[in-house]
């Protein structure tokens, strides 16, 4: 499945906004970029779905752009006044030529999800691999209101315990995507677990926390 990062040159601080491509094009979350209809539309014709990790304004800030301009199927697992279909831990979606598990992952916000399917994680902001803090495997941060460091690392064992040995690759709402094998030789668990130690040991992400 071919995956592009449509607003890794975005001016303004944005999260990354995947198109999936394939039988089902979809877009996981919408980002902040000007413009992202325009984008999507230099690779595809049309969007079947898109998926919102968690609702912060770096995420949905251009998700109207995106429903006024391809009316697909907007799937979230908080309230949105656009949201079609509601996502729950456990149900499954078929997004590009996958077939995804969600998982409710909160602790960076309260309605985060993580998408796992047998070769890909998309892991929103709760597990990133490179960010200002840590360039090998990193948690979100829980420093600011509504946020649990515990209840962030629960979720961080909840996605393990559901994450197969087959994920080859890890797209997070911010950083580069981590690929086994080539962006380094450690597996995506290894990688997530070494997020979930860091979580675990309470230290300030950041020192200025």
């Amino acid at each position: 499945m071919t995956i592009a990062n449509l607003t890794a040159d975005a001016e303004e601080f944005s999260c990354n906004a995947y198109l999936l491509m394939g039988e089902q094009p979809t877009l996981v979350d919408a980002g902040t970029m000007p413009g992202i209809a325009d984008a999507v539309r230099e690779h595809v014709d049309y969007l079947d779905a898109v998926v919102c990790t968690h609702q912060h304004r770096d995420h949905v800030a251009r998700l109207d752009e995106v429903l006024d301009t391809f009316e697909p199927t907007c799937y979230a697992y908080g309230d949105h006044p656009r949201r079609d279909e509601p996502l729950a831990d456990g149900d499954t979606v078929r997004l590009g030529d996958e077939t995804f598990d969600v998982v409710y992952t909160p602790g960076h916000a309260d309605d985060h999800v993580s998408l796992v399917s047998d070769r890909t994680l998309f892991s929103g902001d709760v597990v990133v691999y490179e960010d200002g803090a840590f360039s090998d495997g990193s948690f979100g941060r829980t420093d600011m209101a509504g946020q649990s460091r515990g209840r962030l690392v629960e979720s961080l064992h909840d996605l393990l315990d559901r994450l197969p040995e087959s994920v080859e690759a890890m797209y997070a709402g911010h950083g580069g995507p981590y690929v086994a094998g080539e962006t380094a030789d450690e597996s995506v668990r290894e990688v997530v677990a070494r997020a979930l130690t860091r979580a675990e040991r309470r230290e300030p992400k950041y020192p200025e926390e």
